[in-house]
């Protein structure tokens, strides 16, 4: 299979802001492939190093040494990020303006001609399900309306690899299930998705394989069924392969 983006012995270390203190070391020889059409999950406590390593493939932060790659061209070139769509876990937008008007804004950006722009504007108000609401302002909107108009921005340049940061964040229960029917939707037009999480119920449910990152060391990485083995479910192996210790009953 066609891996789309890959990391190999990764690394990204910090530089202390104090002399004489050692800095903070990030990603340890990281080495993850996704493929093209998977939904790939990459999980981790906080700390565990998920967004350095995504700011890395944004080219937001540079990697010590080692190396990675976005459709076989490497992050530290611009045009490697030109068939990715991004979503940050917390958006800001300015919210005096229509989810119509912000995706016309973005579609400027990447230079859409008006015809394709009407055109993507309709059918992605549709795929989040914000038809309805395409000519109220953002301000009006809950957080999950939000969280899907954010998905919308992002697929704006018709993207081939989604990278999200925690989509599911602070949504309720009827907010995540429509992301996770979003992503289900993308899968099937062959988009591959690319995010983080901390839902482990939810990356059992949509994604084909997944990546255990803990201290910027990977744990493991391959399918739920194959990592959940020998445990009752994926949240236990998490706990396990981060070395958890629950406290003994008292």
């Amino acid at each position: 299979m066609t891996a789309i983006l890959q990391t190999q012995k990764l690394r990204v270390e910090y530089r202390s802001r104090e002399l004489r203190q050692a800095g903070k070391v990030a990603l340890r020889g990281l080495d993850l492939e996704v493929h093209a059409g998977e939904v790939f999950g990459f999980l981790g406590p906080n700390g565990a190093g998920k967004t350095t390593t995504m700011n890395v493939l944004l080219g937001f932060v540079p990697p010590t040494s080692g190396a990675a790659s976005l459709f076989g061209i490497d992050v530290r070139q611009p045009i490697a990020r030109q068939r990715i769509g991004y979503l940050p876990e917390l958006t800001y937008y300015y919210k005096f303006l229509t989810a119509e008007e912000l995706l016309r804004f973005y579609a400027k950006i990447f230079g859409l001609a008006r015809a394709e722009t009407d055109r993507r504007i309709a059918s992605l108000l549709k795929l989040v399900e914000l038809e309805s609401a395409a000519k109220r302002p953002i301000r009006s909107y809950s957080k999950g309306m939000q969280q899907r108009v954010g998905l919308a921005q992002s697929l704006i340049n018709n993207p081939d690899l989604l990278i999200l940061d925690e989509p599911t964040s602070g949504l309720d229960p009827l907010g995540r299930m429509k992301v996770r029917e979003i992503i289900q939707r993308l899968k099937e037009q062959g988009k591959t998705v690319f995010f983080s999480s901390h839902e482990l119920g939810e990356v059992e449910t949509i994604c084909d394989r997944v990546a255990i990152v803990h201290q910027g060391e990977l744990k493991a990485v391959g399918t739920v069924a194959g990592i959940s083995a020998g445990h009752a479910n994926l949240e236990q192996a998490f706990l396990k392969l981060v070395g958890f210790q629950p406290n003994p009953a008292s």
